[in-house]
This record gives structure tokens, sequence and C-alpha cells, in this order.
């Protein structure tokens, strides 16, 4: 009896919004930015300090022999969303280099979310190696990748080298920081503008799948047994203040 409780409460919640079972365990209130915030990946500039942070827990699939710890934090404003990841980690390499590449293979950090309020399976999926590399897409009714020109209109700052190999096997901190235009969102799918008290679903995630130390780690519980990030059916909640 023990361990059923354990397994029922484990089990995310879930609430019907238009009409589609979503998850409904994670909240992240974005601040909206009085400031431009410079892109450059720094942590603990004054634009951050007083942002919550989320951190990412859960994990997907078999858990690695070191966790990293990684934590994000986001704001917004009228044009931007500005999102910041910092990772502590471990046998770190990034070799990919070409804009939508498979990035997820190097140390990456990922973030998912559908900001069409009536259309919550909608999600654009933006993924960053520890290089700064993007790979950027929108998942509809059709999949669209983003132009290379497109990609280039998104601000991106590393703390790491745009290449880094050999791995790194020692204790290692790196960010990832990025403004991305909301412009450009719109040119490939219905966005419902960030605003007091909209609501999008989103999902960060952290992995690096062809390291050495293989993992997939998310903010909002997923429940699958294969590692799959696209599931936005366990998106959580962005609550824009």
């Amino acid at each position: 009896m023990k361990n059923t409780w354990r397994l029922l409460i484990a089990i995310p919640t879930f609430a019907l919004i238009s009409g589609i079972a979503m998850a409904q365990d994670s909240v992240y209130h974005v601040s909206r930015s009085m400031t431009t915030i410079p892109v450059d990946g720094k942590w603990d500039k004054p634009q951050w300090n007083e942002v919550a942070k989320v951190v990412l827990t859960n994990y997907m699939g078999e858990i690695p022999p070191f966790k990293p710890v990684t934590h994000a934090k986001m704001q917004y404003d009228a044009d931007n969303l500005y999102l910041i990841f910092r990772v502590q980690d471990r046998y770190v390499s990034s070799l990919v280099q070409e804009p939508n590449g498979p990035v997820s293979r190097d140390a990456c950090v990922e973030f998912f979310f559908s900001p069409d309020v009536h259309h919550p399976l909608h999600y654009f999926n933006l993924e960053i190696n520890a290089g700064g590399t993007v790979l950027m897409r929108y998942n509809g009714v059709e999949r669209k990748p983003f132009t290379d020109e497109d990609i280039a209109a998104f601000e991106v700052a590393h703390s790491l080298p745009k290449v880094v190999d050999p791995p790194i096997n020692d204790p290692v901190t790196w960010t990832i920081e990025c403004r991305i235009p909301l412009r450009i969102l719109e040119k490939y799918g219905t966005v419902t503008p960030p605003s007091a008290g909209i609501a999008w679903r989103a999902n960060f995630y952290k992995t690096a799948s062809k390291s050495t130390n293989p993992h997939y780690i998310t903010w909002s519980p997923v429940q699958h047994e294969v590692p799959n990030f696209h599931l936005p059916a366990y998106f959580g909640q962005l609550v824009f203040n």
C-alpha cells in the first residue's frame, strides 16, 4: 500500500485547457523587464539578480552517474523574451556548429513553449548547445524549421568557446543567455502577446544525449518511459506578471 501511494502522488495532476488534458504541476511567474537587458551570458548581473529562477530536477530515462545542476530565469518586454541558463556540469562537449544541427547530442539547454493560448499543443522548440549553436522549430499543423536568417536575429551569448573538444571532464559552470524577438516567432505561428495575467505553456530542459554522461532533465515532470521532450501535454505554466 505504501508503494502504491508513492506512485499516485508522483503522477502530475491534469486540467482541461481548450478541451485538452494538460499537466498542472509546475508554474513559473515571468517578470516584465523595465530596463534593457544586455545579452552577455552573465548570470549575476543586476538585471537578473531579483528575478526568480527555476531548477531542473526531474529525470527521464536512466539517471546519470553525475547529475548536472541547471537553473533558468526568464523575463519579457513588449518586443522580446529574455532567457538565461546556468549549468554546473561535467563531461561537457560541444561540437555542432550548424544552425538547426543536432545540438542535443552536445551539452545542451532547451526551452519548449506554446505561446498560442487557444492551441496549447502547438509549440516552439528552442535548443542551444554550450557553444551557442541554435536549433529552432515551430511544431503546429506543420513542422517548420527556422531559416538561418531568422535564427541570426536571436541574440545569443555563451560562456564557453564555440567548440568544446576534447570534453571538459572536470567541474565547470557554463551559461547561455538569449533574446528572442516576438516578431520572429509571429512569422511561424500564432503568439498570444505576453502581458500581465497571460499564461503560456512551457518546459525547460537540459540534455547531452551523446556525451559520456548522457541525461535528460526537465523542469515540469514528464511521465513517459522513453526520454522525449516533445510532449506538450506535460508542459508547465508560464504566468506573465
